[in-house]
């Protein structure tokens, strides 16, 4: 490798680290303000694929703390034009299988129809359709896992690993 392309390369690592938004990091609905989808209905249809990616258990699910807007915003802010192009007819192409294999919205549809429709989704031959569904996945992975409630009641983060103690008795024997 030559050292131009090296430099080159590390240039554009660390624009893309230093304009990463802040909101990435901590997120709260709140902070991320509000998004556009270009379809009406896509918003339902998102929030109901990140929900059946993380479901509610003991914990609250991606589609509760709001995960679905995370995604929607990283898309829409980090993500070039084509694959925005992409998740749009991705969400499209979820709503439109769920209503032709059971007759309703995906939204609507129950999480064992929604599993299996995202199942095959993500085995899918069409590559815009494991793409789609690779990057929401990853996103809502992110996203719930970088949320507000997560880094502040689930994880806990501690500095420096490991304790110092400089004033400790030694037992002598």
């Amino acid at each position: 490798m030559e050292r131009r392309v090296a430099l080159k390369n590390m240039a554009a690592a660390m624009g893309a680290v230093v304009s990463l938004p802040v909101w990435a990091s901590g997120w709260s609905n709140s902070s991320l303000g509000e998004v556009k989808y270009t379809m009406a209905g896509q918003a339902e249809v998102l929030k109901a694929i990140v929900e059946a990616i993380i479901p509610k258990t003991d914990t609250p699910g991606a589609g509760e703390l709001g995960v679905a807007t995370f995604v929607q915003r990283m898309v829409t802010d980090c993500y070039d034009k084509k694959a925005q192009d992409n998740f749009s007819k991705g969400i499209d192409a979820v709503e439109a299988q769920s209503t032709k294999s059971f007759g309703k919205s995906f939204a609507d549809a129950t999480k064992a129809q929604q599993l299996q429709l995202l199942k095959e989704v993500e085995k899918s031959t069409d590559a815009d359709q494991k793409a789609f569904f690779g990057m929401v996945k990853n996103l809502t992975i992110q996203g719930y896992m970088s949320s507000e409630y997560v880094m502040t009641n689930l994880t806990h983060f501690e500095f420096i690993p490991a304790r110092y103690h400089g004033c400790v008795p030694i037992k002598k024997g």
